[in-house]
């Protein structure tokens, strides 16, 4: 017998996919959609550029759209359906973990297995969430951070092609170095001063979800239910300090350090006082910039939650 908390979805189920995922995911949709369609009707459409995308969450016509994919898939579907105005008008999404991360999945407490998170995305129970917004209209859906995790990641990326599975590492050194003593930025929340620059940090961190690359608690306070940001500024620039701050990550315990300050509030204020520094949001890194303001929008989206 069915809870009073389930709601399966009368209209049926529009399962979206990215179709430049390639083969190697093919068995998991295939389960996934085997596993939905226990439930209710369920098309499969394989989506293949942010045209086809849009079309398909505006057009879903009463039906439960399923995300299939991992933490870059809902950022690009819930940054097209803010652009849209329609974070609220799709209904709850489904969302089945098919990524490398899966960060707001972990969570939203949802299963990593694909089965066991499409059985929960036909008939799980709708829950309100925020989404943080910043000046240029980007949308972050789980966490945004700058410092050297941001600069990593650019790093990263350009040396992907050439280093493959050692582009990170070596991206990751090579920012370490880059990034000398740190970073100046002076960071206000809610026009509270937490860091006022002077003194270098090495990240900032704004959480919805609590965790980055797959399970680190960069921000482990954060709860994607409760309308606030949760902040997270390190000042571990020393090479020991990196070397405990990152220990101390692994576990969620860095914040327990006396050069990290944590707060909560509802606008974020980021300002280089020296040179730029790029974001990370959601995975997806930004161009060198000065200065951003974030701000948090409180039930502005659901999604279907065990």
């Amino acid at each position: 017998m069915r809870t009073q908390q389930q709601v399966e979805p009368p209209g049926g189920i529009l399962a979206l996919v990215n179709a430049g995922a390639g083969s190697a995911r093919e068995g998991a949709v295939q389960a996934v959609v085997g596993e939905l369609g226990r439930r209710a009707d369920v098309e499969l459409r394989r989506t293949r550029d942010l045209a086809g995308l849009r079309e398909a969450l505006l057009g879903a016509g009463g039906r439960r759209v399923v995300l299939l994919g991992g933490d870059g898939t809902l950022h690009t579907a819930l940054q097209l359906l803010w652009d849209a105005g329609a974070t609220r008008s799709v209904g709850p999404l489904g969302i089945v973990p098919l990524g490398t991360g899966n960060d707001l999945a972990r969570s939203l407490h949802l299963p990593l297995d694909p089965v066991a998170a499409a059985r929960i995305a036909a008939g799980g129970r709708p829950r309100d969430l925020e989404l943080l917004v910043d000046s240029r209209e980007r949308i972050t859906v789980n966490t945004v951070h700058a410092g050297i995790g941001a600069a990593a990641t650019a790093r990263a990326q350009r040396l992907k092609k050439v280093l493959r599975a050692g582009a990170y590492p070596v991206g990751a050194a090579w920012a370490g170095v880059s990034a000398g003593r740190g970073f100046r930025l002076r960071v206000e929340v809610d026009g509270r001063v937490i860091a006022s620059g002077q003194r270098p940090v090495l990240v900032v961190g704004i959480g919805i979800g609590g965790t980055i690359g797959g399970g680190a608690p960069l921000v482990p306070a954060a709860d994607p239910h409760d309308g606030v940001a949760d902040v997270v500024v390190s000042a571990s620039t020393g090479p020991l300090a990196r070397v405990g701050f990152a220990a101390g990550l692994r576990r969620g315990v860095h914040v327990e350090r006396q050069d990290v300050t944590t707060t909560t509030g509802k606008v974020v204020e980021i300002t280089a006082l020296e040179g730029t520094f790029r974001l990370n949001s959601d995975g997806e890194v930004t161009d060198p910039q000065r200065s951003e303001r974030f701000e948090m929008h409180a039930d502005v989206w659901r999604a279907v939650c065990p």
